[in-house]
């Protein structure tokens, strides 16, 4: 994770706030645990063009993106929100369909950007990671 920020800020990019580093289970088939963070990132760049650069990041430290849907993957670099609010292309929708659901999105997220405002929900990324902690009656 450490490598993958050091190579973010290699090809251009600032990086505002890093939240810590946390492990998470996988969501698919995977046996292994990853390592999950969030970086705020600052650049004049349009998404489509982020991301551009990111994958070519994720195929620098290994990444094939050949073969089954949710495979063990060395880095895995996602545009989650973007100032701009929502933009959605064929290859990329902000925000990021699923990361409402996702503690090891959110949690990272709101401990460097607490105050953002998912523009879908109106939430706070503080208020969305409360929901997602928040204890549930057992069914």
């Amino acid at each position: 994770m450490r490598a993958a920020m050091r190579s973010i800020e290699a090809a251009g990019l600032r990086i505002i706030a890093a939240a810590p580093i946390i492990t998470s289970a996988p969501l698919g088939p995977s046996r292994r645990h990853y390592a999950n963070g969030a970086v705020l990132v600052e650049s004049t760049l349009a998404p489509d063009a982020l991301l551009d650069i990111l994958q070519g990041l994720e195929r620098a430290f290994g990444r094939r993106r050949r073969g089954a849907r949710w495979q063990a993957r060395v880095l895995d670099l996602d545009i989650v929100l973007w100032s701009g609010g929502a933009w959605s292309t064929p290859h990329l929708i902000i925000p990021h369909p699923a990361f409402r659901s996702r503690r090891f999105v959110v949690g990272p997220a709101a401990r460097i950007a607490p105050r953002w405002r998912d523009r879908v929900t109106g939430l706070t990324l503080r208020h969305l990671a409360t929901r997602l902690d928040r204890p549930r009656p057992a069914p």
